[in-house]
Parts: structure tokens; sequence; C-alpha cells
């Protein structure tokens, strides 16, 4: 089972399009949760809203930045959502992209070492550069082209050729790169008219993973509608913070759920 398939399942089955980023920082477990373990605490988060989630997403950066002791606690949490939660796929949000053969390595460490089933890159350096990941046919291939941050306009706005950047990108990955079928989108929630513009240059078929929900302020209904394709799905919709340091995380998962099925049943 392929990437796409594997999440198109859970959708079905858990009724849901969100995903729950694990962006599990140490420094806010040790102030506010007791120097709470990684692991621990994703899995308690994981245990919570399994069932209300199509996928988990995992940002290197925060196990990363403790060195080998959080990259122990990555990968415990990816061992535990493979052992007891296969059918839900592993996002790991690693934000990878260098020449070829240095690509090669982040292939080994996202899908072999950590078992992933899907990773973010960046498309900078061009097709041929991130090749080693669009050889993956099983894996999701999720490659950043509108991002939510603020200050996203500085590059991906420019224009070229009479064209913003994040169009060409989008262009570029749904006509040339995407001959697995494997390539999907990362556009923010924070941005929905420029989401508009990517799933008409993308069309009805490829997933978009929407991050900028909950502590980035996105508004949920103007992306909703501006980026789920004609079956009312096409979309994973991330949020980290705003679920994961809720009082009650299961509420929030559930809440916002309900809020997009709610959109989405119009």
């Amino acid at each position: 089972m392929n990437f796409q398939e594997k999440l198109e399942k859970i959708i079905k089955k858990n009724n849901s399009l969100v995903c729950v980023g694990l962006d599990s920082d140490e420094s806010r477990l040790r102030q506010d949760y007791g120097g709470q373990k990684q692991f621990s605490f994703n899995k308690s988060i994981i245990q919570a809203t399994y069932d209300l989630v199509c996928s988990y997403k995992l940002n290197t950066a925060f196990y990363e930045a403790i060195g080998l002791k959080g990259i122990e606690e990555l990968k415990k949490t990816c061992d535990y959502l493979r052992t007891e939660y296969p059918e839900i796929p592993i996002i790991i949000d690693a934000k990878r992209g260098d020449i070829g053969n240095t690509n090669n390595g982040y292939v080994q460490f996202v899908f072999t070492y950590l078992s992933g089933d899907a990773v973010t890159v960046h498309p900078y350096l061009g097709e041929e550069a991130i090749r080693p990941f669009l050889e993956e046919k099983d894996k999701g291939i999720i490659i950043l082209c509108r991002t939510s941050n603020p200050g996203a306009a500085e590059f991906q706005d420019l224009p070229v050729n009479n064209k913003s950047l994040y169009k060409i990108v989008a262009e570029n990955v749904a006509k040339k790169w995407n001959k697995n079928n494997n390539c999907l989108l990362v556009v923010g929630a924070t941005y929905p008219d420029e989401l508009k513009q990517v799933r008409k240059i993308v069309g009805e078929e490829m997933t978009l993973l929407i991050p900028g929900i909950g502590a980035q302020g996105g508004d949920l209904e103007a992306t909703l509608k501006a980026g789920l394709n004609r079956k009312k799905s096409g979309l994973i919709i991330n949020s980290s913070r705003g679920i994961i340091f809720a009082n009650d995380p299961r509420a929030e998962t559930l809440n916002l759920k309900n809020q997009i099925n709610e959109i989405r049943n119009i």
C-alpha cells in the first residue's frame, strides 16, 4: 500500500482530515509538563487522538534540538506508531533538500531508520537534486510551495515571466515531477487565495498539506473552500501546538475534526 492509498483509507475510516503535529518542544515540556520526556508525552497525545486523525506529523527540529536523546525520542515515537497504529501515516517534517548524493542519506534516515511514510522537502535545488526522494514510489514526497510564515512572499511571490514563483513550483511538481504519483504540496492556511490558485494548477487528485491552522491563525473555512477537491477531500489539515498543548487534546482534535466535516458536508 502506498502513501496515498494508506492516507485515503484512514481518512475514510476515521472520517477525518486532521493531522496532529507532534511538535513536542522539550523546553515547553520542562516548563509546563514537569520535564516529561518527548516520547511519553507523544504517546499520551496519540492514545487520546488516534481515532480522530488521518496522520501524525513530526517536525524533526524539536527532537534534533536536544541531540541524541531527542533523536531517540523521535525514533521511539515512530516505532510506537508503526507497531500500535500501523494504519496511520507518519509524516516526517524534515524540510530536506540538498544535492542528490546527500539526499540519499536523508532518504535512509526518514524512510529506513524512522520508517516514515512521507517527508517534507524544499524544491530550491530542482527536480534532479531531490530525485532520490521522488524515486521512493510508495512514499509521500511533500514539496514546499506556498508556506504559512509571514515572510513567505519574499521569494515565493517573486514574478518570474509574469508568474509568481510558487505557481511555477506547483506547475513543475504537477506536470513534471509527479511521474510516480507520489507528490504532494505544502500550502499554508494563512494564504487561502494562493491555496485556491494552487488547487487550480494541480487539479483534483493531488493532496495538499495545510499548516497554519490554530496557533498561526489560519482561517479554516476559507482554507477548506479554497482547497477541497470535488470529493470534499484532498487536504491534510495540520494543527500542532493548538492541539498538543491544549488542556484537553482529544476535545480539541474532535472539535477541529467536527468543524472541518461540517464545512465539508455543506
